[in-house]
């Protein structure tokens, strides 16, 4: 790529400077307060027409707190869910698969907002972090993702988060339900031409 940009302003010129950039793919600076990371034991995940919303929880203790929120396009959803396949797949060909979790007790499911009536959400963490890559990794005991924000001149972590290994394969499943229920609620198939 180039620096210089493809159509240089002219003195009094109020057309728009175009450039293109390149940055390193793999590369991410992780602030002082992401570098920790949080553990969680759930995940709730919202969409919108835009956007996918992934709350993070920790329940080892009451009240539930969401521990970290991480916003997405749909396109990097398709892309984290191709890349946390692939990574079950690795950690699978390595140490077997993951410890099954039993069901979860068959209960009334309660409504959204009365989920959210009974979580901790820091004010902090209203808003949320955007991402728009994500590097994975495991150990045997448990997942990384680092939630990273690419934009020009440094790409950063903006959330780090750790998964028990057992509970991947269950947030794989819900990634996936999730994008497919997207996909038939707002993208409908291409009209057929006659």
């Amino acid at each position: 790529m180039t620096d210089q940009p493809t159509n240089p302003a002219e003195p009094g010129d109020d057309k728009p400077i175009v450039q293109q950039y390149s940055h390193q793919s793999v590369a991410a600076r992780v602030p002082e307060r992401v570098a920790r990371g949080v553990y969680c034991t759930g995940q709730i995940i919202l969409d919108s027409p835009k956007e996918f919303v992934i709350d993070f929880l920790q329940a080892l203790t009451r009240p539930h707190s969401v521990v970290a929120r991480v916003i997405m396009h749909p396109a990097t959803m398709a892309e984290f869910i191709g890349a946390l396949r692939q990574n079950v797949d690795n950690y699978t060909k390595t140490y077997g698969p993951p410890t099954t979790l039993p069901p979860p007790p068959q209960q009334p499911r309660p409504s959204i907002q009365e989920v959210y009536d009974n979580l901790k959400l820091p004010e902090d963490l209203l808003s949320g972090s955007y991402a728009n890559t994500v590097l994975i990794g495991h150990s045997i005991t448990e997942f990384f993702f680092d939630f990273i924000t690419s934009f020009y001149p440094t790409s950063a972590v903006a959330v780090r988060v750790f998964l028990p290994a057992p509970q991947v394969p269950r947030f794989l499943n819900t990634l996936t339900t999730a994008l497919q229920q997207y996909q038939s609620r707002y993208q409908p198939p291409p009209q057929q031409m006659p």
